[in-house]
């Protein structure tokens, strides 16, 4: 392994430059990077869910990186932060939990990072440990070191302010007490998403407050969801889970729309940037097909996340049941029995809509409508082609043997036992 202050022209390009929105100060930065000091790189979470998704990985990516150069990785667990909220790029504040709930969703949390992140390379620090010890005292010192007219400055807060909808007082303390953490730690370098700018530098600032050399901000750019528009998000439905089944992480790379190609290449792979700028050039003039680097790139996520096997099976999968439109032999049964009980089952047939929601193939009645308004659903029977279900279909009924279809890769099939 490479140790510090001997990163080589092409590692310190590669660094400063893929996957990366902005330095803050980058040329301190590159000193650091070049000084020979072992440095000390923050990146905290508010484990507010118990699992990540892809959006999360571009930052990691980069924390392994580095460590790769020699440099120490630290993960702040933000026990006490995720009880308060933070509305980063929301609307409205987010549920509180409570710390049992915290700390659980933190082991899940943990468990996923560590698939990118080397664990024996890096340090975990709960919040608790300094702000467990804190008085009144402490926290109106703390409050008192900046003012509300600059934490209106946040994008989110003077959104909601100008609209003149509720601001917590709790929500203000929030990027203090990430700033905090930086100062417990004494981090050289927070890595974060463009969207916690103002944290990172509250952060900067209060360092430089206490007598610390200020961190340097290490801003990540944000993913785009699979529906090639918003932020990946749960939320929104838009996003492929770190945990995520092969078939399924696979099958939904597929559907990233194909001017995100190139964003999750350099991203989330390792593929050269002269590869991929020959790939760019090849797409802008119509000499490659967008199919093919979305199979390259879909193989090569999945592969990252498990064997080089799930991989291969999970592609095959894409190009037997998607490409080709077979209807796979392994898919989840259920029975007219089990369904019974639950009372959606009329002379041994189950209507469209019933199905859906005891599969799980939609959340809700008011989904089933709409994958059916949008030709989402397909019906085959033993003896017959694939048959569209359309919007006035969710009464349809179902018999055994019949097979649903909804989207391109979920699939339930109705059976007598």
């Amino acid at each position: 392994m490479t140790s510090p202050g001997k990163i080589s022209p092409q590692d310190l390009e590669s660094v400063i430059t893929r996957g990366v929105s902005e330095i803050i100060s980058r040329d301190e930065f590159i000193r650091m990077l070049q000084s020979g000091k072992k440095l000390r790189l923050k990146m905290g979470f508010d484990p507010s869910r118990p699992d990540i998704h892809l959006g999360h990985v571009v930052g990691l990516r980069k924390l392994r990186q580095l460590q790769d150069l020699g440099h120490h990785v630290v993960l702040i667990v933000g026990d006490w932060t995720a009880q308060i909220g933070d509305p980063s790029g929301q609307s409205a504040t987010r549920t509180m939990l409570t710390h049992e709930q915290v700390l659980e969703n933190a082991e899940s949390y943990l468990r996923q990072f560590f698939k990118v992140v080397d664990k024996d390379r890096a340090e975990v620090i709960y919040q608790s440990e300094w702000f467990g010890k804190f008085g009144l005292a402490n926290v109106l010192e703390l409050t008192g070191m900046f003012t509300v007219a600059q934490f209106l400055q946040r994008a989110d807060f003077a959104a909601r302010f100008a609209d003149q909808k509720p601001i917590a007082i709790t929500e203000l303390l929030y990027p203090l007490l990430q700033a905090y953490d930086s100062v417990a730690i004494e981090a050289d370098v927070e890595f974060g998403g463009t969207d916690q700018m103002f944290n990172l530098l509250v952060g900067r600032e209060l360092q430089g407050m206490m007598g610390q050399t200020p961190q340097q901000c290490f801003l990540m750019p944000i993913l785009v969801g699979t529906d090639g528009v918003q932020k990946m998000s749960k939320s929104l439905d838009n996003y492929v889970a770190v945990d995520e089944a092969p078939i399924d992480m696979y099958g939904k790379l597929m559907s990233v729309s194909d001017d995100q190609i190139m964003s999750y290449f350099e991203y989330l792979t390792d593929v050269p940037m002269e590869e991929l700028a020959a790939i760019t050039n090849d797409l802008k003039n119509n000499a490659l097909n967008p199919m093919e680097p979305k199979k390259r790139l879909a193989w090569d996520v999945t592969s990252q996340f498990h064997h080089k096997d799930a991989a291969d099976e999970a592609q095959a999968h894409f190009e037997r049941v998607v490409q080709n439109g077979d209807v796979p032999t392994d898919i989840p049964e259920m029975s007219v029995a089990e369904l019974r009980s639950q009372g959606v089952v009329e002379n041994n047939e189950v209507r469209v809509d019933d199905l859906m929601l005891a599969a799980g193939l939609a959340p809700s009645k008011a989904q089933v409508k709409r994958l059916l308004a949008q030709g989402a659903v397909e019906r085959t029977s033993l003896d017959g082609e694939p048959q569209p279900v359309t919007g006035g279909d969710a009464g349809y009924l179902l018999q055994p043997g019949d097979v649903l279809k909804v989207g391109k890769r979920r699939f339930v099939r109705l059976t007598d036992s």
